[in-house]
């Protein structure tokens, strides 16, 4: 269950990540409280994920499914660049995640 925790704080921290661009510095009350709902969200399941998961791993997991997602998010809804060493960088990181997962020493939950 650890790892279902670990993949749902990683979501909710991409929905933060992406938020806090539309919150123009906090200033905009929808955007502003989304955001900060996701972060609180991201932070429970990331910590609910740490019982079990250690934190090394949880929180280089946790960053590296973010980084990606909001990488990806970007390019689809900013324009951001799709060139190839970003997305070979892109593929090194999904790659590391995976490393982390698989010799993690935690395979149950």
């Amino acid at each position: 269950m650890a790892w279902a925790y670990l993949i749902i704080a990683a979501l909710f921290e991409c929905g933060w990540a992406i938020g806090l661009k539309y919150t123009n510095g906090f200033t905009k009350i929808w955007p502003s409280i989304f955001t900060i709902a996701a972060m609180i969200v991201s932070f429970q399941f990331l910590s609910l994920a740490m019982k079990t998961i250690p934190v090394g791993t949880a929180y280089a997991i946790w960053t590296g499914i973010g980084t990606v997602g909001v990488a990806i998010i970007g390019m689809m809804l900013f324009g951001e660049s799709k060139d190839i060493a970003r997305i070979l960088c892109i593929v090194l990181i999904v790659a590391g995640v995976i490393g982390l997962k698989v010799f993690s020493g935690e395979h149950s939950s």
